[in-house]
């Protein structure tokens, strides 16, 4: 069993443009509809699959715009932080958290793309005991 995301963005064409400069997203297919929009756009970012969908507000699809924001984090895992950071920052992401040693061993960051949605880079630094996490953040959120 696997998971892909299928995420929602106003302007899927111009989002699959943004994901392949972003972060080296190769296109496998895409489905039109009638009236140019499309249903889906297949991805492989990595050894992972991403599924882009304009909106389509008539059976209630909408974008983090269009819904005030997104509860959902989209995560990469990457060999080098920075790199991935400067390449998603030049691509038109902004940032939200900027790159920083983590308690839990990553550089990490957080991003938002210009379509609404988070993504955190992370980049393994050294594994870090289980019970020394939980109580870093427990000091992090006290």
């Amino acid at each position: 069993m696997s998971i892909t995301p299928h995420i929602v963005v106003q302007n899927a064409d111009r989002a699959a443009a943004f994901y392949r400069d972003a972060f080296n997203a190769e296109e496998l297919e895409r489905i039109p509809t009638p009236d140019g929009r499309l249903m889906s756009v297949q991805l492989r970012i990595g050894d992972s699959l991403l599924h882009l969908a304009d909106e389509f507000p008539e059976m209630n699809v909408l974008a983090p715009p269009t819904i005030g924001g997104t509860a959902v984090v989209l995560g990469l895992d990457v060999a080098d932080a920075e790199s991935a950071l400067a390449q998603a920052l030049t691509a038109g992401a902004e940032i939200r958290h900027p790159l920083q040693e983590t308690f839990w061993g990553t550089r990490h960051a957080q991003l938002t793309d210009p379509f609404g949605h988070l993504w955190n880079i992370d980049q393994h630094l050294h594994d870090v005991p289980h019970e020394e996490v939980v109580a870093a953040a427990a000091r992090a959120f006290s």
